[in-house]
């Protein structure tokens, strides 16, 4: 199927997800079976895909020393992007004052409270010894069934470098894990027919549960979050494109499929294979993209760290606490070390918000208000982690000196030309040749 028509087919579900939702909320809530299949389907493609390219990608290079480069100025790019990130969420938090207000006791109930509790007690106090040996997997099996990420990396790295000593020995490897990605990149194809129904499905099931009034009750904090996102877009991640020599509009048009992909289902993973494979036709090295994306899922969260930003003045607020600069800054440098600490725990967000709060003694009722609607603020976090992640593999590429700006550019008059397939003109006419009995006869 082709790029620009599954990305049609997708918003066209999107839309009618929102206005089933809306009309039918007792049926939409039963919708959510084809959002989890969908999810469900591909991340069983991640770690055969993930490992499979990684390996190849480094052990085809055939430079370690390359590879040790590219780590380190890809976590140098992570944690001053990540910063202005966080940056950005204070400064637009104290703008905007989301909390001041806001009457929580209509919104909190009781339910919500009690989990909030819940998560800060079982937030795990992870300590930088313990993130460093998370990073290494006891079992690569069990990595792969966990989908930890990370560990698969790790793993992966490993395998290569021993695949670059071994030499010719090791190309039957080499040949099977090839052709393990390429056939994963066609299962990936075969998936994303699914995407549509995945897409109703989870659109239709948020707002079923949440009704489109919610959006009214919450407009502030929600308006904050999404402005914010979009500043942080328009601004670091315009300048990291200005440098890497692309236009932002063009990178977005390239990753709109699985943009929208991240947007709706509210999951980073349903959109990873697809942005894996359209950065790599987008112009960035496979032993670049299959490195700088997994890793960023979990260093280069640039949604995420703002949302926590914004969230921590949103809490406070609402509980009329002011947080001085100093505690402000203070709090953030926790929430940057706990948020790489807990990477891959559902609604890590909110656990490692949930867990600071109560070790600064501020109370819950934030995070028991934002759970209420942490759908939907979700959907836009890790829609800018994609992005941030997309941008983060074309900027380590160009500091590289490895973009490829010729494949970029073919890449976009490829997705153009598709558009302009879909563009609606009048029907030619057809030319019918008469044809003679005996003619028809044979026929």
């Amino acid at each position: 199927m082709k790029h620009s028509r599954l990305t049609l087919l997708i918003f066209i579900a999107l839309v009618l997800g929102m206005l089933f939702g809306h009309f039918c909320p007792h049926i939409a809530v039963k919708m959510r079976t084809f959002a989890v299949i969908f999810l469900r389907m591909v991340k069983m493609i991640i770690a055969p895909l993930l490992f499979a390219t990684l390996v190849t990608g480094i052990a085809g290079h055939g430079d370690v020393k390359q590879l040790g480069k590219i780590g380190v100025k890809t976590i140098v790019y992570f944690e001053v992007v990540t910063t202005l990130a966080l940056v950005i969420g204070l400064t637009m938090g104290n703008i905007f004052n989301p909390g001041k207000g806001f009457i929580s006791g209509t919104v909190a109930n009781p339910e919500l409270l009690k989990e909030a509790g819940l998560m800060a007690v079982t937030t795990p106090h992870t300590s930088i010894s313990e993130m460093v040996m998370n990073i290494f997997p006891t079992s690569i099996v069990q990595s792969m069934a966990e989908g930890n990420l990370l560990q698969i990396v790790v793993f992966s790295i490993f395998m290569a470098v021993a695949c670059c000593t071994v030499g010719k020995k090791a190309k039957p490897v080499m040949d099977l894990l090839h052709s393990v990605s390429q056939i994963m990149f066609k299962f990936t194809e075969y998936v994303m027919y699914f995407a549509p129904l995945g897409i109703f499905g989870a659109m239709a099931s948020t707002v079923g549960m949440n009704g489109l009034s919610i959006l009214k009750n919450y407009a502030k904090i929600i308006f904050s979050l999404y402005t914010a996102l979009a500043v942080f877009v328009l601004l670091v991640l315009f300048i990291a494109c200005k440098y890497a020599r692309i236009s932002l509009r063009n990178l977005l048009k390239a990753i709109q499929e699985p943009a929208i992909l991240a947007f709706t289902t509210a999951s980073s993973e349903a959109a990873f294979p697809k942005a894996l494979e359209i950065m790599e036709r987008f112009g960035v090295p496979q032993n670049i993209v299959s490195f700088v994306m997994p890793t960023g899922y979990t260093f280069n969260l640039d949604g995420s760290t703002l949302y926590l930003a914004m969230a921590v003045i949103f809490s406070s607020q609402i509980c009329g606490i002011s947080l001085g600069l100093n505690q402000q800054i203070l709090m953030m440098l926790a929430l940057m070390l706990t948020s790489k600490g807990v990477a891959g725990v559902p609604r890590v967000s909110l656990v490692v918000l949930a867990g600071t709060l109560a070790s600064f003694n501020i109370p819950l009722i934030g995070v028991a208000i934002l759970l209420g609607i942490d759908q939907i603020l979700d959907m836009g976090r890790t829609t800018v982690n994609l992005v941030g992640n997309c941008v983060a593999t074309v900027v380590i590429a160009r500091w590289e000196n490895a973009f490829d700006y010729n494949k970029m550019d073919l890449f976009i008059k490829q997705c153009d030309a598709e558009k302009q397939d879909w563009k609606f003109s009048a029907p030619k006419k057809v030319i019918c040749e008469k044809v003679t009995t005996s003619e028809t006869e044979d026929k």
